[in-house]
């Protein structure tokens, strides 16, 4: 189990970063100042596992360790300094977005089966994990939230987390299953951007 506890805290650490570089690039595209980004990363990185933390009744991940709080500091100087150099490499934004919402995924299993939840109740704390700070950011910048669009995210999150299931139902190791999870969250999510993959239309007739 302090293995797996281990594994679940690099994940965070990792999610936490490619969530707060995403949240900042997106105020940056505002043109906020360097708190409003800052302010948008830390809301984008911990938003989600906050939610989780509170419906799951435990205390807040990153009020527990101040890394959080730093790890954002250093996504932000990251795009400051970086910035101008990834200026023409757009899909690298939306990679980091997309690493975030694996990441961020893995970590709400983890936690939420560690807590004694059945696997039902673990996949959806690791949708909300990976998407409400999406949702957060986006209510910030008066953005649609990316949830309530077209293309697939929450849905590659909830796959992501049914593999994770299926392979530990299996009986596979442990890196073998976070692997197998977070690459079909990927996958999923970079097929239905590059083929405009999506769920059907409701429709009011």
């Amino acid at each position: 189990m302090e293995y797996e506890a281990i594994i679940q805290q690099i994940i965070e650490f990792l999610g936490t970063f490619a969530f707060a570089i995403s949240g900042i690039r997106h105020a940056a595209a505002k043109q906020f100042d360097w708190f409003g980004g800052y302010v948008c990363g830390i809301a984008v990185a911990i938003g989600g596992g906050t939610i989780r933390d509170v419906m799951l009744g435990v205390t807040p991940f990153w009020m527990t360790n101040p890394f959080y709080i730093i790890c954002t500091a250093l996504a932000l100087i990251f795009v400051i300094i970086f910035a101008k150099h990834m200026e023409g490499l757009r899909n690298t934004w939306f990679v980091f977005d997309t690493l975030g919402l694996a990441l961020f995924t893995i970590a709400g299993i983890q936690k939420s089966l560690v807590l004694g939840h059945p696997y039902w109740v673990a996949i959806i704390m690791g949708c909300i994990t990976g998407s409400a700070g999406g949702i957060i950011r986006d209510v910030l910048l008066n953005n649609e939230p990316v949830i309530f669009q077209r293309e697939i995210y929450a849905m590659a999150a909830v796959l992501g987390g049914l593999i994770y299931w299926l392979s530990d139902f299996l009986g596979f190791p442990i890196e073998v299953t976070v692997i197998a999870s977070f690459l079909t969250t990927c996958v999923m999510r970079f097929l239905a951007v590059r083929y405009h993959l999506s769920l059907p239309i409701l429709k009011q007739e």
